[in-house]
């Protein structure tokens, strides 16, 4: 078998320091990353993002393996901008109030660039920890608008929501979304790095600059009228599709000792192990999956079964709207 039909192991790239004033150390702690020293709040699982990108054992990067393989590795993506990016994320503090455009306001206000539909899989978290999910409802733009320009008045606006392991959350571009202090998590999200900040809860750096915002911007894509919930994970086992958003589907396998078969790809698929001995089988070989490590899976994969006792994420791409 060519082996260019296997999957394709990766290593990340990392975001630390003042990029992530907000992050960790579980990057390392829990999943044995080998991060930059000082606190890294995100690895790149699977990026083709310019200057972070993911790696394969190897050392090439994942652009150079998709431009040598073509339709092979993602199907009818090849020669296009690659669209996903998935990440794992640990939240030592709460991020940024943010929010992002959509694929339309992107090309327009920032270079063509993609806009930016994405999810989270709580991994681990405080009891009572929590998200700024939406704004809360009845919010009108011109009482949002007022509050941003006073900075702190923002926080009563924000809508918050609880959340435990195993919650998923849909952000489709325009929802208002922060991470809270405390929580660790997977990310799918379209491949894009446009983030328009709202409120940074008055944090200064060592110099005491405030990071820069983006009210502007902000407040022209903002969805008012979004007020998502958190769907939960039962953990059962098998294969659960949890989200078929315009951008990717999202689905969670258990595994309980019994071989769990993969659904098949379209045009490629991420696949991350969250946690316990899982091994990944295909067509012609196979290879162990160790807590916290994220498989690229190139379209002409076959066969795909994970066997042991744990759990994973399976990510894919849709066609998106825009």
């Amino acid at each position: 078998m060519n082996s260019m039909t296997a999957p394709i192991r990766m290593h990340p790239a990392f975001r630390g320091g003042k990029l992530t004033p907000w992050g960790g150390e579980r990057l390392r702690t829990v999943f044995g990353k080998d991060t930059p020293e000082g606190p890294v709040g995100e690895s790149l699982e699977i990026s083709c993002i310019p200057g972070l990108e993911s790696r394969d054992d190897a050392g090439r990067k994942l652009t150079d393996i998709l431009a040598e393989q073509g339709e092979r590795a993602e199907g009818k993506y090849a020669g296009k901008a690659f669209p996903l990016l998935l990440k794992l994320i640990d939240a030592r503090e709460a991020l940024s109030v943010q929010v992002h455009p959509d694929d339309a306001y992107a090309r327009v206000r920032e270079g063509g660039k993609l806009g930016k539909t994405e999810a989270w899989l709580i991994l681990d978290c405080p009891e009572d920890a929590e998200l700024v999910y939406g704004i809360q409802p009845g919010t009108t733009r011109e009482a949002l608008r007022e509050a941003c320009e006073r900075g702190s008045a923002v926080a009563p606006l924000l809508r918050r929501v609880r959340v435990r392991p195993g919650d998923v959350c849909s952000i489709p571009a325009g929802t208002v979304h922060a991470i809270g202090a405390g929580i660790l998590l997977y990310e799918i999200q379209q491949s894009s790095d446009v983030t328009y900040r709202f409120y940074d809860w008055d944090r200064t750096d060592a110099q005491g600059n405030r990071r820069e915002l983006h009210l502007e911007k902000a407040l022209d894509v903002t969805r008012l009228d979004f007020a998502p919930e958190p769907k939960h994970w039962d953990g059962r086992p098998g294969v659960a599709r949890m989200l078929e958003e315009p951008y990717f589907s999202l689905d969670l396998i258990r595994a309980e000792g019994e071989a769990v078969r993969l659904p098949g790809l379209r045009d490629f698929g991420f696949l991350t192990a969250l946690d316990g001995e899982l091994s990944l089988l295909w067509d012609g070989g196979g290879t162990a999956m160790k807590k916290g490590e994220s498989f690229f899976l190139p379209r002409d994969c076959a066969g795909l079964v994970i066997r042991g006792t744990g759990s994973a994420a399976l990510s894919m791409p849709r066609d998106g709207q825009g």
